[in-house]
């Protein structure tokens, strides 16, 4: 018998989906089989109406020209998306949309394409592009593993904690050694490949806040992570 049932909300999975980021919502799913419970996938894209019943929301990457696409309908959800994290709502968030739920992102060509405000960041557009294998460390989640592969130069707001610190790879920016951001029940993060396979402590943690957040306790099942434990020991080991 079911424990309960999660909707899983891929943002913009039309436009912000080019790195296998929905590799993190097939990963979500899972585990929540696994841990005992059932899950629904929906999608928002910038023509669609946002669902009424969401538990736990995941945004992917994209092209420059895929976040002016969805810019004028983000900025539309914008007060719902910031209510949301307030109010606990788990959100995964990856590279492109990682950029705009900040304050702005600034292309190279001077563009300026207005974020969310939901993370106190903003971005620039650079010439160089930051590509290749990432291990990073957290407090949280421990070693975090993952592929980099972008030109823009995120900097955190002083407000705003990394999600870990890079010992191999670049992360937010080339000049220093953060990567990604956490905030409330927010994980935003540069790293694809896709991120939670390879992560599942971090699967786990948006888990149970939904979980929680919905049914006001969370049951974790007895999942066997040795396969996963494998891709990181392989992923650690490759170079930059």
């Amino acid at each position: 018998m079911s424990k309960g049932t999660i909707n899983i909300l891929q943002l913009y999975p039309r436009e912000m989906n080019i790195y296998g980021d929905w590799g993190n919502v097939l990963v979500l799913k899972q585990r929540l089989v696994w841990h005992g419970y059932d899950a629904n996938i929906l999608e928002h894209n910038a023509d669609g109406e946002f669902p009424a019943d969401v538990d736990l929301i995941v945004g992917g990457g994209g092209q420059d020209s895929g976040q002016i696409v969805i810019q004028q309908d983000l900025q539309l959800i914008a007060p719902h998306l910031r209510a949301l994290a307030k109010d606990g709502m788990p959100m995964l968030i990856i590279c492109g949309l990682y950029q705009l739920f900040g304050n702005y992102f600034k292309t190279h060509d001077g563009t300026v394409i207005p974020g969310i405000g939901v993370l106190d960041l903003e971005t620039h557009g650079g010439t160089e592009r930051l590509i290749g294998n990432v291990v990073a460390s957290s407090d949280e989640f421990g070693d975090v593993h993952g592929y980099e592969n972008h030109s823009g130069q995120t900097f955190l707001g002083p407000g705003l904690r990394p999600l870990a610190v890079v010992s191999k790879g670049e992360g937010n920016n080339s000049k220093e050694n953060h990567e990604g951001a956490r905030h409330l029940n927010i994980v935003a993060s540069y790293l694809h490949g896709s991120l939670l396979p390879k992560n599942p402590a971090i699967a786990d943690f948006l888990l149970e806040k939904a979980v929680t957040r919905k049914y006001g306790s969370f049951e974790p099942g007895d999942v066997d992570d040795s396969l996963a434990e494998l891709a990181r020991q392989h992923a650690g080991s490759r170079p930059r």
